[in-house]
């Protein structure tokens, strides 16, 4: 079996060159034209594929070699390209930027590699002229294995300024195949964590990706890079099924070696037994909504490969968690922003806390975390962890590998995955009597939560690459 969408890696040199703007504008521009456009994106961004949502009315999904390991990108692409006549690639940073010190890896370039995939280099050249052949040289020689194919222009400041820059990269080999010029119009509000997401501002985010489009149709060559979209060759191996990768994921992992000093633990019991639910399918709950934006799309479709019927509800605006709900996956988002209007809807943080009460499996990332605290910047929360939780000056942020400490609704004690963590909050205390995981970098430490049937951590996990967490936590769902 082989995957043959056409596609195409949209990098940059740096960050803030205008990668989303060029990537979203193209998707729209494309499925305007009757395109089945699939989006994607490099790394663990969860805010960038909201946008590309929007622009193709497909789900945005991420490709990360760091979270999921390389041999899992092309199946996943395959998986979400399915049936599509274009995909198109957003790039992360730069175009060889990727995890900290691990050389390539999970970086754009490596992506592109993976997906033999041809790259359009987006260059910011409201400060340059001829300097931008010597830097689109650069980038373009610096791995052979990666085809730089085509250039786009941002930020072009005039016909003659578009006029120089052309003039310097005639002699490049590398075609210009747009030129943008400045368009504040097309920009997107940013705060602490990057873009605001579309979920919060879904009448303006709607207007800013037809600005996009109109731009991109405008200032690209729209079937000049089709045509080298088409020139990507097949991809072989068979995409990724939800079904067989529950079907066939491995048992458990052995338990690793004590690098941390810790004992593996297992969690507390519940207090009390849990209400009789009807036979049939468990309804697992998913948080969405403005305050709980970030999720995967793959762990849903785990999640109901694994015989889980998923509902999602909106802590913001529903008072009671979906009927029959026997699992609670509570991802990343902004509850912080939110903590007010999520702390007077009391009669759903006492739905939450009874469900954790009961033992029944929960499983919190992050915004989840912090919604299971007793409070968040003195606004009261669900009060299923005693630790409270605030806003804080500093990024923390980066990949990290992870041991299981205790044993959970998720996870053996002592199995390894890998996760990422990006936040500016802190929670006090960082860990609970039995800990979620222990992280080696950039210190040795533990973090996270796990007491009954919940699991709660700082830690964003990628299910594709342990597809048993969904099976593990269905399973709980089924029997706890």
């Amino acid at each position: 079996m082989v995957t043959s969408v056409p596609r195409l890696v949209i990098a940059a040199p740096s960050s803030g060159s205008g990668k989303t703007t060029v990537a979203t504008g193209l998707m729209a521009a494309f499925a305007s034209r009757g395109l089945a456009v699939s989006p994607h994106k490099v790394g663990p961004d969860y805010i960038d594929p909201g946008y590309h949502a929007l622009a193709t009315g497909r789900v945005g999904r991420n490709l990360d070699a760091c979270l999921c390991g390389a041999e899992l990108i092309a199946p996943l692409f395959g998986h979400g390209a399915r049936g599509c006549d274009l995909a198109v690639v957003e790039g992360v940073m730069g175009l060889y930027d990727g995890a900290a010190g691990q050389g390539e890896l999970a970086s754009t370039a490596h992506v592109a590699k993976l997906l033999r995939a041809p790259v359009v280099l987006v260059v910011d050249a409201s400060s340059q002229s001829r300097s931008v052949a010597a830097l689109v040289h650069g980038f373009a020689s610096w791995d052979p294995e990666v085809r730089v194919a085509g250039v786009i222009l941002n930020k072009v400041g005039s016909e003659r300024h578009e006029d120089m820059l052309r003039d310097a990269l005639d002699a490049s080999g590398v075609p210009v195949l747009g030129v943008l010029r400045r368009a504040p119009q097309v920009d997107t509000p940013s705060r602490h964590l990057g873009l605001v997401p579309v979920a919060e501002r879904r009448s303006d985010a709607v207007e800013a990706v037809a600005a996009m489009a109109s731009q991109v149709r405008e200032g690209c060559d729209l079937d000049a890079l089709f045509a080298l979209a088409r020139s990507a060759p097949a991809l072989p191996g068979a995409a990724w099924d939800a079904a067989e990768a529950v079907r066939v994921s491995p048992p458990p992992p052995l338990p690793v070696p004590d690098t941390l000093g810790l004992r593996p633990q297992t969690p507390v019991r519940p207090g009390r037994p849990r209400p009789q639910t009807p036979d049939g399918p468990k309804v697992i709950a998913l948080a969405g909504g403005a305050a709980f934006t970030f999720s995967y799309a793959e762990h849903t479709e785990l999640l109901a490969a694994a015989g889980a019927e998923v509902v999602t509800f909106d802590p913001l605006r529903d008072e009671q968690l979906p009927e029959g709900t026997a699992g609670l996956v509570i991802g990343g988002g902004f509850p912080e922003v939110y903590a007010p209007e999520l702390s007077a809807n009391e009669p759903l943080r006492k739905a939450v806390a009874e469900l954790a009460l009961s033992g029944a499996p929960v499983a919190a990332e992050c915004a989840g975390l912090l919604y299971l605290c007793r409070e968040l910047d003195g606004q009261p929360m669900c009060g299923v962890l005693d630790a409270t939780a605030r806003m804080s000056e500093r990024l923390t942020l980066g990949y990290r590998d992870a041991v299981a400490v205790s044993e959970s609704v998720l996870a053996e004690a002592g199995a390894r995955m890998r996760g990422h963590e990006f936040h500016r909050t802190v929670v006090e205390p960082g860990a609970g009597a039995a800990p979620a995981w222990g992280v080696r970098a950039p210190q040795k430490r533990v973090e996270g939560f796990v007491q009954q049937g919940v699991h709660a951590s700082y830690l964003h996990t990628h299910w594709a690459s342990e597809p048993g967490v969904a099976r593990r936590f269905v399973e709980r769902c089924l029997t706890s």
